[in-house]
Parts: structure tokens; C-alpha cells; sequence
């Protein structure tokens, strides 16, 4: 019984984080070809210099600030004393906060390409995608996170095998 619940909760957790790094990329792509080719003008409103700046240390704050409240939630999960599925919930809440904050990183970055075509921007979506790749949940990725052994963690390996 534990083992399907489990199992729906990573399910669903592994659906909606590909759906969260897949929207922000052809919007992205857009405005890298906008930003590299330049011969459509689409007459952007002119913004002001400030946003370009506050945006980029937005970005990148945000990006800083995900990874330690993300890694905070693991450690909430792993020291109460839950069953495995509680510790799990507490892992996929984790994982969709820090992917919401991804994903809004992701389309501010296209945003801030198209409007101030300022290389940072795809700096910033480069580490975007790296934290989106490093931190794509898998089966050993929650058993390393959680630090489960034993019966947990062949619970949790379970969820290799596909039905």
C-alpha cells in the first residue's frame, strides 16, 4: 500500500518538473535567435537601464537563495521522524518549490534577453539548466538526498522499474 502512494506522489512529482523545464526553453530559444540574428525589429517599448541590473542580480539571487531553502527542506525531511512517505511528500514540496523557482528564472531570463539582449541573461539560464538537471528528482537522487537505508531504500529503488 505505501509502496503505490509512493509511487503516485513520484509520478506526479516527475511529470510536473518536466513540464516546469520544458515550458521556459522555447521561450528562451526565441529570444537567444532574436538576441543573435537581430533582423526583426519588433519595436520592444524602450525599459529602463535599472531593470536590466535589477533583474540580473534577481535572477541570480533567486538562483542562490533556491539551492539553500531547497537543501533546508531535505533536512527538515530527513531529521523529523516520519514514515517513508511522509518523508517523500516532504521531498516532492521540496522539489516543486525549487522547480517554480527555476522555472520563473527561466522565463525571466528570456524575458531579460529579448527586452536588454544582455549576455548575462543566457549565462543565467545556462545555470538554470544546470540546476535543473542536477536537481531532476530520480530514485537514487532521493535515496542520496534522504540518506535512506535498508528497507527504505529498496522501497524507494522500487520506483526504478516502470509498470
Amino acid at each position: 500500500m505505501e509502496n503505490t502512494a509512493i509511487r503516485k506522489v513520484y509520478d506526479v512529482l516527475e511529470r510536473n518538473v518536466l513540464i516546469l523545464i520544458a515550458i521556459p526553453i522555447p521561450f528562451f530559444a526565441f529570444a537567444y535567435l532574436h538576441a543573435q540574428e537581430g533582423t526583426l525589429d519588433w519595436n520592444l517599448p524602450q525599459i529602463p537601464a535599472f531593470w536590466d541590473s535589477f533583474l540580473m542580480g534577481f535572477v541570480f539571487a533567486i538562483l542562490a537563495l533556491h539551492y539553500i531553502r531547497f537543501h533546508n527542506g531535505i533536512k527538515e525531511a530527513m531529521t523529523l521522524e516520519r514514515n517513508l512517505e511522509e518523508k517523500v511528500r516532504r521531498y516532492a514540496a521540496a522539489t516543486m518549490q525549487r522547480f517554480w523557482v527555476l522555472f520563473v528564472a527561466g522565463l525571466i531570463c528570456a524575458f531579460g534577453l529579448m527586452w536588454f539582449d544582455n549576455a548575462g541573461y543566457t549565462i543565467a539560464f545556462a545555470i538554470t539548466l544546470v540546476f535543473s538537471s542536477l536537481g531532476k528528482p530520480t530514485p537514487d537522487r532521493i535515496i542520496r538526498l534522504l540518506r535512506l537505508k535498508g528497507e527504505e531504500r529498496e522501497t524507494i529503488e522500487l520506483l526504478k522499474r516502470r509498470i
